[in-house]
């Protein structure tokens, strides 16, 4: 048998030799999974054996690893906002970065913005549903719907809010950027629209890392000659579906704050502004429908 002190060191030295970044943080993952632990627990017991079973899982893991897969595609599993979300192959990973829109809805929402009462929300291009679920989990009363243009992007959004007991505050549709301007007349204007659009210059997209590149789906890292091919629609889609005095919060790349906000400063909203996520770079944009 082998121990798990064992595995961990033969991991790091092959996750070492292939360029990752965090090689004992990311074998102590896998490993963890393998054996249906917490990633705690290895450090409790180093002398713990590892059955057949759980070496095979290891090897595989570590071999999607080394092929620079992300650990969150090998787990199907990302922790965003203390909360977790089940992924598949159509959803992006969600990035730390991304909590910036969440922190940034939420003041514009509090007492001082929209109040605490029954806000509704969208998130344009939901994805895994991490932008509108953490925010619903944060604001009880609150209720929100999550478009994209990806059936399959939707059944794991869909698979979250049940997961994360939201199911009954949030519903997900099918749409694309200009689709969603053909809602319902009927459906009553949203009090606060979340979008991470796709940002990314397309002539950028293959000096990416490769756990982006490779494992991300492109639909959802091209945003076109200078990365804002889509925000003109999401800009429109917010003028059409946001009631007067709500918020429009859309996560930017480097370098693209000032054309974002001068785009919606023509398309007419207010108080627009930037914010900056923890290292320091402008990574929100918001402004306000009239």
């Amino acid at each position: 048998m082998t121990t798990t002190r064992e595995l961990l060191r033969l991991a790091v030295s092959k996750l070492e030799a292939a360029g990752i970044d965090s090689p004992m943080l990311d074998a102590e993952l896998l490993l963890a999974e393998c054996l249906g632990c917490r990633r705690q627990d290895l450090h409790l017991d180093r002398a713990r054996e590892a059955d057949a079973k759980a070496r095979t899982c290891f090897a595989e893991h570590l071999r999607r690893r080394v092929d620079r897969e992300p650990v969150a595609r090998i787990l199907g599993l990302k922790e965003f906002w203390s909360l977790d979300f089940a992924l598949n192959e159509a959803t992006m990973v969600p990035r730390p970065e991304s909590e910036t829109v969440v922190e940034t809805a939420l003041k514009l929402a509090g007492p001082s913005g929209l109040g605490s009462g029954e806000i509704s929300i969208l998130d344009l291009g939901t994805g895994s549903g991490c932008l509108v679920l953490a925010l619903l989990h944060e604001l009880p009363a609150a209720r929100g719907l999550g478009t994209d243009a990806s059936h399959r992007a939707l059944e794991a959004a869909s698979l979250n809010a049940r997961n994360l007991g939201l199911a009954d505050r949030v519903r997900f549709e099918a749409a694309d950027w200009h689709e969603a301007t053909e809602w319902r007349p009927g459906e009553a204007p949203f009090d606060l629209i979340v979008s991470n659009p796709p940002y990314i210059d397309k002539d950028e997209i293959e000096t990416l890392e490769p756990e982006v590149r490779d494992h991300d789906p492109r639909s959802a890292l091209d945003g076109g000659n200078g990365g804002l091919a889509h925000c003109p629609a999401i800009i429109e889609v917010a003028g059409r579906h946001l009631a007067g005095g709500g918020w429009l919060v859309l996560e930017i790349g480097a370098g693209q704050s000032t054309a974002l906000m001068d785009l919606m400063r023509a398309c007419g909203f207010g108080d627009v502004s930037a914010i900056e996520d923890l290292a320091g770079r402008p990574r929100a944009v918001y402004g306000k429908k009239p």
